[in-house]
Parts: C-alpha cells; sequence; structure tokens
C-alpha cells in the first residue's frame, strides 16, 4: 500500500454569502420534470414500505429519468442528519431511534422493485456510538437473505467519531462496493464539509481495501463550487494512493438560497477531460458528466467495473 500524501489546506474558501450572485443554469445540466409510470410505480413501492431515498432528500435532478427504470438509492437511519454541509439539502439536527425492521423493509422493496444492484446510503448518525455501522451490516444481509442475486452497493458516512471496529462491521458484511465520497478538495473543507476531515475520509477508503483488497471502492467529486482543476488532480492521486476503483465527478447544484453558492459551472469538455486525466492516472471506472452522481446508473457502471478489473488481470 503506498503512503498517502496529506494535501496543502493552507488557502480555504470564504463562507458562502447568499446574496452573490449566481452564474445562469446552462443548457447541459436542465432536466424534465417525472411524469413517467414507472416513475409512479416506483414512487408507490417506496412509499408502501415507508422508505427513504436520497433521490428526493437531496433533490438529484436524476430521480425522474432513475425512478422511471425502477431505480433508488435507499437512504437508511432516518432523514435527518447530525452534520450541516453547505453542499446538502437533508435537514439537520436531532434524529430518532433506530428502527429495527427498517433493514427488513429495505429488502422487501429491492425484491419488489427487482433490483439487479442497489445502492444503499445514509445520514451521518455522529449519535450513535457505532455511526449506523451494525444497522448497514443488518440491511446488508437482509437484502443478500431475500434477493441473493442482487449486487450490494453502500456509500457510507465517514465513521469520524467512532472506532475502527465500525468499518470493520460494514466491510465483513460483504457488500460488493464501498462508496465514501470526498465531495470536494481539502481546501473547500472549513466551507463545504465542516464537520469532516478530509485525510480521514481519504484512510476510510484506504482502510478497506486493507480489510478486503477484493472489494471494489469509490468516490465521488462535486466541481463548481470554487476548486481549480489542478487541486480536483491532486485528489485523483490521493484518491489512487488509496487504491481507490472507481472515481465519479458532478456538477454541484446549490439546493437553496442558503447553500454554499455554485461559483461556476463546469463545461462538457471540462468534464470529458477529467475522465480522460482519471482514466490516466489509474482507474478502473469513472464517470464524470454534468449530470453524474455517485448512484447514477450504478446498477451498468458496476458490470463495467467488473469487466475492467477482469481486462486489467487477463493483462497482468
Amino acid at each position: 500500500m503506498r503512503d498517502l500524501k496529506i494535501p496543502d489546506q493552507r488557502h480555504p474558501e470564504k463562507a458562502h454569502r447568499p446574496d452573490q450572485e449566481q452564474p445562469r443554469k446552462p443548457a447541459w445540466i436542465r432536466v424534465k420534470a417525472p411524469t413517467s409510470e414507472g416513475y409512479r410505480k416506483t414512487r408507490d413501492i417506496l412509499k408502501e414500505n415507508r422508505l427513504v431515498t436520497v433521490c428526493e432528500e437531496a433533490g438529484c435532478p436524476n430521480v425522474g429519468e432513475c425512478w422511471s427504470q425502477g431505480h433508488a438509492t435507499m437512504m437508511i437511519m432516518g432523514e435527518i442528519c447530525t452534520r450541516g454541509c453547505s453542499f446538502c439539502n437533508v435537514a439537520t439536527g436531532r434524529p430518532d431511534a433506530l428502527d429495527p425492521f427498517e433493514p427488513g423493509r429495505v429488502a422487501h422493496a429491492v425484491q419488489k422493485l427487482g433490483l439487479a444492484h442497489v445502492v444503499v446510503t445514509s445520514v451521518d448518525r455522529d449519535d450513535l456510538e457505532d455511526g449506523g455501522a451494525e444497522h448497514f451490516a443488518q440491511t446488508i444481509r437482509a437484502i443478500r437473505h431475500r434477493s441473493p442475486g442482487t449486487t450490494i452497493e453502500v456509500l457510507t458516512p465517514d465513521f469520524l467519531k467512532c472506532g475502527p471496529e465500525a468499518l470493520e462491521k460494514v466491510v465483513e458484511a460483504r457488500p460488493d462496493v464501498f462508496n465514501h465520497n470526498l465531495e470536494t478538495v481539502p481546501s473547500l473543507y472549513p466551507s463545504v464539509r465542516p464537520g469532516a476531515r478530509y485525510f480521514h475520509s481519504l484512510r476510510l477508503l484506504q482502510r478497506v481495501k486493507e480489510l478486503d483488497p477484493t472489494m471494489f471502492t469509490k468516490s465521488g467529486l462535486m466541481v463548481g463550487l470554487g476548486e481549480t482543476a489542478q487541486e480536483v488532480r491532486q485528489v485523483m492521486d490521493d484518491m489512487r494512493s488509496a487504491d481507490v476503483d472507481f472515481l465519479t465527478i458532478g456538477q454541484y447544484l446549490q439546493p437553496t438560497p442558503k447553500h454554499h453558492r455554485v461559483v461556476r459551472f463546469v463545461t462538457p469538455e471540462e468534464f470529458a477531460a477529467y475522465e480522460k486525466a482519471a482514466y490516466g492516472k489509474g482507474f478502473l471506472m469513472v464517470s464524470a458528466t454534468p449530470l453524474t452522481r455517485s448512484s447514477y446508473h450504478a446498477g451498468e457502471d458496476f458490470a463495467r467495473l467488473r469487466a475492467a478489473r477482469l481486462a486489467r488481470l487477463g493483462r497482468a
């Protein structure tokens, strides 16, 4: 395992001022409102099982497309987060107690939707001793029991206030993909992710590979928050030092006027350049487009990820 580089954090971004002028949203970032029958069917199944999705809570622009195909990202452990990140539209406050029946309801919904691949994420639960790691593990096991053919991707919090056994619980449950998003470049952490620590998140991803070298790891970035291209490329290098397999890069969209502003809209040509650079640095899989999100086309991308690993092993 290569040593991780500790990035320069001497130039934090100034705090967001809601009165700053917003750049005009370009045509390539606009999406149609959801209206399909498939969208309504997915919505009804989720409602029947009393499930929360990050698609709704975070205001994902791809919800219409994904739900029309029966794909939804399950958000466990409630809809109230203990953190207050300036980019995120999920409510912040004191969460309710964990629902012990939630893993079973998630598994039932996955079975009813007939998902070949499912993404399970959560709010941050700093109020829990293990950060919700056991709840993640129970959800993975419940899905495996109900839908043994379904591949499982988890998008976890950073377990910042927990001991190492928290991460170990999730890895021992054997998800097919372990995803934890770095979200932005280290210089923007004080204003964008004030409750998180860049190096801790990076080390979390590296530790997954130490615990299980065969497990796919994945991480994502938002751009348009005020970062430079050089900073993005440095984060790519840091991720590769942690042996991250799959990188996603998407355009940040401001949920409300109170959230961190969009500094600029990154062009499709710039996303293509990021993708080319990332493949050059050795990632097995890269998704870099304005509308890319962590779970966007996750099933198709997982199939490509497995094929890429097999191809690389074949060349070794």
